[in-house]
This record gives structure tokens, sequence and C-alpha cells, in this order.
């Protein structure tokens, strides 16, 4: 089972490692820097966990022989990043469908139309592919 565990400081974090760690839990995530603290506090409430994750900015920061001891123990601590911003709007399969239409020489406005995506937006996605045409604009 996974768990992860976010909180705004290691006191908040080692107190909700303590709630939701159990015999169970094989992996976890953490948004803050694993110290020895935590990485005690993990194991001891868990385990049986194989996996430790945190962020990819905090990754480096871990000391290279805790990295190691865990490595000894069959505990792999890796890191592992969430995409930052604003989510997108439209997935890659419908940007690809305008990419399409686009390459057909569809006009901008129709392919508005038929796919109920804003006119700019469309504009958007041809200036952004580099297929922005002339011709295409409605």
């Amino acid at each position: 089972m996974r768990v992860e565990v976010k909180a705004r400081n290691n006191e908040e974090l080692i107190r909700k490692l303590e709630r939701v760690l159990s015999d169970d839990v094989t992996e976890v995530y953490v948004n803050l820097r694993p110290t020895k603290e935590i990485l005690v506090r993990i194991l001891e409430r868990a385990p049986n966990v194989r996996k430790i994750s945190c962020p990819p900015s905090l990754y480096p920061k871990v000391s290279k022989k805790v990295i190691a001891a865990l490595a000894q123990m069959g505990i792999d601590l890796v890191p592992e990043g969430y995409p930052r911003g604003r989510p997108r709007k439209y997935d890659e399969k419908t940007v690809r469908q305008v990419r399409e239409l686009l390459m057909r020489g569809v006009p901008a406005k129709e392919i508005s139309t038929r796919m109920g995506i804003p006119l700019r937006t469309v504009y958007y996605m041809m200036e952004r592919n580099g297929k922005f045409q002339e011709n295409g604009r409605s």
C-alpha cells in the first residue's frame, strides 16, 4: 500500500507519520526532506516499506550515507515529482486532434466550433506548435 504524507514542518510530518503508517505500507511519499529522524520513524512504523520518495528539489539534500544505508536495507529513496503549476485544461489527445485538423487545412474557426474550444485557444495551440498559418485564420 502507498501512503502520501504532506506537512508544513518536520514536527507535523512526524505526527502524521505516526498516525498513517502501519505494517502493510510498502511505499511512502513525504513532501519534506527525509531527515534521519523522519526515516527512523518511517522504518519503525512501517517495517515492510520498500520505497520512500520525496520531491526532486529536496533529493540532492539527502545525505549520501543515508541513501546508501537505506539501499543496504533494500529500500529505495527516489525523487518523485508532481507537476507544478496550473493543470492543463485540454489533454494531449485533444491537442493532437486540433493539430491533425490544422494539418488538413481546417480553419481555426471551424475547429473551435467542432471541438467546443474557444477560438483564442485554437490560435494559441497553433502558435505553440509552430503551425500558425495565415490561411488558417477565419
